[in-house]
């Protein structure tokens, strides 16, 4: 078998099965685990596939760039986001992380929503330039990738402010490595916010669930709750994966 056919198959795999096992697949296609695992070095180096212990997990498009994720799956980001903005209280703090969900929060927050919202994206905050809102911005060095600050900074000024919710954005929900992303600053700044909110609520659209990065944010039952657009059916697999290792999940309006 080819090279690139061999790939082609890796990937068929991950994509039916969200998962694959070096051992298994090496004994079905008839070639050295070697040969496996080469072929999944080239794909996670290709950003197609996130190799683990063992084998490998499907690999999150939501690693683009920003302009980019913009344009993927609008319709999930947009159900999801309704339904964070529906948990959001009058007059509580709020943290919101960076991300095109969370601004797709802020497009529905009522503008006269009264009470604060903290956040480290100067594009959320700029977004929020007409709401009654008041906004606080947390500085540091900006991560482009994400347009979020991050590094020392960032995090000293974590410390010193307090939230009823988080609104996490991950490019990750996965049974076996939980909540993830694909910078290590940008992990611990999330886990940093996630410490000062009462209760934090993961974003996931329909293009994290069953996908994996590179870098642990926290485990599922980390959080108070998983917004997740799943295919529009609450009682898939994946659903059923998610929850049997502690995850909760909130649900999203399909319409």
């Amino acid at each position: 078998m080819l090279a690139a056919a061999r790939k082609d198959a890796l990937l068929d795999r991950l994509r039916r099965d969200g998962r694959l096992v070096v051992k298994d697949i090496a004994v079905e296609l008839g070639l050295s685990e070697d040969s496996i695992r080469r072929d999944l070095r080239e794909l996670d180096a290709a950003g197609l596939a996130v190799r683990v212990y063992g084998g490998a997990l499907p690999a999150s498009p939501a690693v683009a760039d920003y302009a980019a994720r913009r344009e993927v799956a609008r319709g999930s980001k947009e159900r999801v986001a309704a339904a964070a903005v529906a948990l959001i209280e009058p007059d509580s703090t709020v943290l919101l992380d960076g991300g095109t969900t969370t601004l797709a929060m802020v497009d529905l927050l009522p503008r006269s929503f009264g009470g604060t919202i903290i956040t480290h994206s100067p594009t959320i905050a700029a977004a929020l330039l007409d709401h009654d809102a008041e906004v606080i911005i947390l500085g540091g060095r900006l991560f482009k990738h994400s347009a979020v600050a991050c590094g020392a900074a960032a995090m000293e000024a974590a410390q010193n402010v307090s939230a009823d919710l988080f609104f996490l954005g991950v490019t990750g929900v996965h049974p076996e490595t939980g909540l993830s992303t694909g910078d290590a600053e940008e992990a611990a700044m999330k886990r940093a916010l996630a410490a000062r909110a009462s209760e934090t609520f993961v974003l996931a659209s329909e293009e994290k669930l069953g996908a994996a990065s590179r870098f642990g944010i926290l485990p599922l039952d980390g959080v108070a709750g998983i917004i997740a657009d799943l295919d529009l059916d609450p009682d898939t697999a994946l659903a059923a994966d998610l929850r049997r290792v502690g995850a909760r999940l909130v649900p999203v309006d399909p319409s």
